[in-house]
């Protein structure tokens, strides 16, 4: 492993060039790999009960235990290796994934199944409090908004295809296959990250703020506000959307529903990488905006097909650049402390996971799908209002202003 490291400020010579799209879609590949790690055992769930003599119940705890090491790991994680060389970070997340992967397939005891699956989230949760700033420490301030936006593309993909394509690799291959497969996309993209990740330093000791200081910097609570309704109203309907299809006729056809959101998120992610780094506020709002429509929509129009695959082309729209715009405010504003911020900003996002999948299931159990729209259009207000009240810090309007710093510049 080279061991250089490029200490040079990002200088305004380089301005005009072109993104560096090899190192940035490294990072792609490992938020690919973070969100099909979380969410494959989803898709193999009867497999794994089977092979490992377990209830459907106790197979589930797969995905909870490595949604627990991200909650757990991603700040302390985030902020013991805030000094060390961003490529050496980005490499001990992914040698994570090649080890506990690797680990699960090869594993016949349930209780070191738990464990590795809990060490794979951990390793989850380096990667996340790393990958957005990183993505920014790599370009010109004024062009971390598109940098962000190939970084996170990996992300929507992993989202809609992450559970059939466990059921699809578990059909061809067995459940162990497919983890073995994801060991071995990891090894694959450890030669990627040498061979194209520049090794920038990290941030200074001296440099470091308590994360109290950072949580009450001027505009972070906002952001993480609006992370949070936001969130918590997509996870209700993406959790839970099967059940909230089957009525318009399309219980056997959830397949084809994720895979609309997926196109429809990738426009989100391109539309958004041309729009964050000069309308950031306005697209923010927007999103928000044509989310809660579609929620309106879907509570007062009978569920028919073409209105539910239209709706989910415009909720795929609207999520696609989230991760994207959401980070890029919580880091221009967090500033020098980026990535302590977008560590919080990771156990908001894993919260809100959590709590769609809570407060879904008492929504379906208590009131039935037909709930789901008013539940989300009543969060996503409440994240409209916060945004639009973060005028000053959090979502300032106009182009961005460019102030957050590189990490080790």
């Amino acid at each position: 492993m080279a061991s250089s490291i490029d200490t040079s400020p990002v200088s305004s010579s380089r301005a005009d060039e072109r993104l560096p799209v090899g190192a940035l879609s490294a990072l792609a590949m490992t938020g690919f790999i973070c969100i099909a790690t979380e969410t494959l055992p989803a898709g193999l769930l009867p497999q794994i009960s089977a092979s490992l003599a377990l209830s459907p119940a106790l197979a589930g705890q797969l995905v909870t235990a490595y949604a627990l090491g991200s909650v757990l790991a991603v700040i302390p994680l985030t902020i013991l290796t805030s000094a060390w060389p961003r490529r050496h970070v980005l490499l001990l997340t992914v040698f994570g994934f090649l080890l506990f992967n690797g680990i699960t397939a090869l594993s016949s005891d349930y209780r070191v199944t738990l464990a590795a699956r809990f060490l794979a989230g951990c390793a989850a949760g380096l990667g996340w409090g790393l990958l957005a700033a990183f993505a920014r420490q790599m370009v010109e301030p004024r062009q971390q908004g598109k940098a962000m936006a190939i970084a996170m593309v990996g992300t929507p993909i992993a989202l809609s295809l992450g559970v059939p394509l466990g059921s699809w690799l578990g059909g061809a291959v067995g459940w162990r296959a497919a983890f073995g497969i994801m060991s071995l996309l990891a090894l694959l993209l450890v030669g990627w990250v040498l061979l194209k990740v520049p090794n920038h330093p990290g941030r200074k000791a001296s440099s470091r703020l308590s994360i109290g200081k950072v949580f009450t910097t001027p505009g972070v609570r906002p952001v993480l506000g609006v992370v949070m309704t936001w969130m918590l109203a997509h996870n209700i309907l993406y959790t839970y959307v099967a059940p909230f299809v089957a009525p318009a006729g399309l219980a056997e056809r959830v397949d084809l529903v994720l895979l609309v959101f997926g196109i429809a998120a990738l426009a989100g992610i391109w539309m958004t990488g041309r729009l964050v780094d000069r309308h950031l506020r306005t697209t923010v709002l927007a999103s928000l905006a044509g989310f809660a429509i579609i929620a309106l929509l879907f509570g007062l129009v009978t569920p028919r097909p073409v209105i539910i695959v239209a709706g989910v082309a415009i909720w795929g729209l609207t999520f696609g650049g989230a991760a994207t715009l959401l980070q890029t405010a919580l880091a221009d504003t967090a500033g020098d402390q980026a990535d302590v911020a977008l560590s919080m900003n990771v156990v908001t996002w894993n919260l809100a996971i959590a709590g769609g999948g809570v407060l879904g299931g008492l929504l379906l159990e208590d009131w039935g799908a037909a709930s789901f729209p008013w539940a989300m259009l009543t969060l996503l207000i409440g994240g409209l209002v916060i945004a639009w009240l973060a005028r000053g810090h959090g979502f300032p309007a106009g182009p961005r202003r460019h102030s957050g710093a590189a990490l080790g510049h």
